[in-house]
């Protein structure tokens, strides 16, 4: 089992920026038009845990062009977000793909903590750093968007 993380500095509150994180089914096609189609609740209240999110990438995106996310966790609280990949063409490379995103209160602003753990179905499969790229740029495109809100 590998892990892959990294901590954001970003300008938004972790109330607002966590409630920017919990509105990504809408959010991140909004923003992000370049990277993806859709995302789409299949199962569940599109927040919850046990909701099911089809996601559909633009033909920008390289390897995939869709997945499943099932949301594992998710702690108001503490503001944490617990999710895995269920299905699309990264399930192809890797057993298992979960992830976690935690956003703490840090001065004015916030930090976000992205970590991924990862099982690779052989050896000859890299590391899936794309993933650990494409959080980060999320997360600062989200921040940007929302303190123009």
């Amino acid at each position: 089992m590998g892990k892959l993380e990294f901590e954001l500095e970003v300008k938004c509150s972790a109330d607002k920026f966590w409630g920017g994180m919990k509105d990504t089914t809408v959010l991140f096609p909004k923003i992000f038009s370049n990277r993806f189609k859709s995302i789409e609740v299949v199962e569940g209240d599109g927040v919850n845990v046990g909701t099911v999110r089809l996601v559909k990438y633009t033909e920008d995106t390289p390897v995939i062009t869709f997945a499943k996310e099932k949301v594992d966790l998710l702690d108001d609280t503490n503001k944490i977000l617990g999710y895995s990949v269920i299905d699309g063409e990264l399930m192809t490379h890797y057993k298992s793909l979960k992830g976690r995103i935690e956003v703490v209160p840090k001065g004015e602003g916030s930090l976000v903590k992205w970590s991924l753990e990862f099982e690779k179905a052989s050896d000859e499969v890299p590391d899936p750093i794309l993933m650990q790229e494409y959080a980060s740029k999320a997360f600062i495109g989200l921040d940007t968007y929302l303190l123009k809100e």
